[in-house]
């Protein structure tokens, strides 16, 4: 069967949005979502957080306790508790922020960041919605991705305490 360039164009959109829905189908699984008001988080979080987690901000680089922890454990979101990486996918990115190359499934969200005006990709914690940091091409494998995180942003529990 010969196809026209008309039907050839229309199976193949129609193809692309089932990939794309079941895409979107793959990422529903969602995490219950903790909404607090602006004085809440401010009571929850200290100045620094809520710099990182609610308005977006960075730390300094080299200035989190976290870039050095090294047993095994959990990194969980400061804001909401969440755990967000497992420490066996931590690495030394040498950036000054503690660096991911993968995170544990559905517990991060994207979304593109023009704040420097060239767009970065910006994750954040799926139940509470703060900012963690931004995500790199440039990791290490399996996944080759870096998740540059701000240290204050997160809090560690250790193998040995969960």
């Amino acid at each position: 069967m010969r196809l026209t360039k008309r039907q050839f164009l229309l199976s193949s959109l129609a193809a692309g949005a089932t990939g794309v829905i079941g895409m979107t189908r793959s990422f529903a699984k969602t995490v219950e979502k903790l909404v607090l008001s602006k004085a809440e988080w401010k009571e929850r979080l200290t100045p620094g957080q809520y710099d990182v987690l609610r308005r977006s901000g960075t730390e300094l680089a080299g200035s989190s306790p976290l870039n050095d922890e090294k047993r095994d454990g959990v990194f969980h979101c400061a804001g909401c508790d969440l755990p967000l990486f497992d420490a066996s996918t931590k690495y030394e990115s040498g950036t000054g922020w503690p660096s991911f190359y993968d995170f544990i499934p559905d517990h991060l969200q994207t979304k593109r960041d023009f704040k420097l005006v060239i767009p970065r990709t910006e994750y954040h914690c799926a139940r509470c919605d703060g900012h963690q940091g931004h995500l790199f091409k440039d990791g290490p494998n399996p996944t080759g991705l870096r998740y540059c995180n701000n240290g204050v942003a997160l809090t560690f529990v250790p193998a040995d305490e969960a």
